[in-house]
């Protein structure tokens, strides 16, 4: 079972509202691009939401838990049965670098870079609001980056909301009040 619990697995805050987080995967870019940018292998592990991969280009990202290949398991409380976040596409750069607005203010980069027959993403999600934001959005990356890892790995990823939810309360303990 995949759960990165290992401390270089967790993301960190490099500058108070910037998140970094990153991840070996199996490779070649070309898949693991295409798990980021195509929607129905991006709603496999994190949210569904047709891409035009152009500047400027409004999407809206559309997250259904009963689509990811791993059991739902107990869903927090308050969590909204199909949340939605709208976004717009800022850089697009098969298949290196992707980047976009995440909501209004927030903003979203990932690389991919060869290593190998593997692929290093280092994913930044920067401008970040306050604290309560940053450990949702750690907890909800650290989540969704697991999954896919264990996606493309052919691994078994243990019940998606028990998961977050214990990552979260280790997200709570890292990321300063």
């Amino acid at each position: 079972m995949n759960t990165h619990t290992k401390a270089e697995d967790f993301g960190t805050l490099i500058e108070p509202t910037t998140l970094k987080i990153e991840r070996m995967l199996p490779g070649p870019i070309e898949r693991v691009w295409s798990y980021l940018t195509d929607n129905d292998l991006r709603s496999q592990w994190f949210a569904s939401g047709e891409m035009t991969l152009e500047p400027d280009a409004p999407f809206e990202f559309v997250w259904r838990s009963d689509s990811w290949p791993c059991e739902a398991g107990q869903k927090p409380e308050g969590m909204p049965d199909e949340p939605r976040m709208k976004c717009r596409m800022i850089t697009c750069e098969p298949p290196h670098n992707l980047s976009f607005a995440w909501g209004e203010k927030a903003q979203v980069s990932i690389s991919l870079k060869p290593v190998g027959a593997r692929v290093l993403l280092t994913l930044l999600h920067q401008r970040i609001a306050d604290r309560s934001i940053a450990i949702g959005v750690s907890t909800g990356w650290h989540s969704h980056l697991d999954l896919l890892v264990a996606l493309l790995g052919n691994e078994k990823y243990p019940p998606f909301w028990d998961q977050w939810s214990s990552l979260k309360k280790e997200y709570q303990q890292r990321i300063p009040n």
